[in-house]
């Protein structure tokens, strides 16, 4: 790589991630970042394997972005209020960066980014909130798989305009929380 680039993997990750909230995650390749940065793609190789790769890599960028945006919002929170700053935080990141978090959704091989910390951050997190509706494992592990459904729906249809209608999105949020709290202290014990 050429000095004057001043390119690294970071920047480009960066960059690609920017470029992916400008003109749309699946449109991403890799001579559009190389574009963007003013060199030719075989220069990109020094900082990406290939196109997936990148996507992988810009996922993992996202992924942590949410995370500190969620963790940030429920530190020092627990029960109900734990889970409206995380709702409120995960919704706030989807509708900023919406094809940013469309790369959060594309499949990894586990024994790649398994023990990534962007994603071991995501349990934890989603693990700290649901502590404080005292679920077992089983019953932890469904209410968790309830929460991402219930938040990764809502949000990517609002960011997609999907909620047209005349009473704004924004008006049914706090209730569709209200409603996931009322769920979760009323968790049917089965562990």
């Amino acid at each position: 790589m050429s000095p004057r680039s001043g390119l690294t993997t970071e920047r480009v990750v960066r960059g690609a991630a920017e470029l992916a909230d400008e003109i749309g995650f699946d449109k991403l390749t890799l001579s559009a970042v190389a574009r963007k940065f003013g060199v030719r793609d075989p220069s990109l190789y020094v900082h990406v394997r290939n196109l997936h790769d990148l996507r992988v890599r810009v996922a993992l960028l996202a992924s942590a972005e949410l995370n500190e945006r969620i963790g940030a919002a429920v530190a020092g929170r627990s029960g109900r209020d734990a889970l409206i700053a995380f709702a409120d935080a995960y919704r706030s990141y989807v509708l900023d960066h919406p094809e940013r978090y469309a790369a959060t959704q594309i499949r990894m091989d586990p024994a790649e980014v398994g023990e990534d910390p962007a994603l071991l951050r995501s349990i934890e997190l989603t693990t700290a909130v649901l502590r404080g509706y005292d679920l077992g494992e089983t019953a932890g592990l469904d209410a968790a798989r309830l929460l991402r459904s219930t938040f990764h729906g809502f949000a990517t249809l609002e960011a997609s305009g999907g909620f047209a209608h005349s009473r704004p999105a924004a008006d049914s949020w706090p209730n569709i929380v209200d409603a996931l709290h009322h769920t979760l202290s009323n968790w049917p014990p089965y562990d």
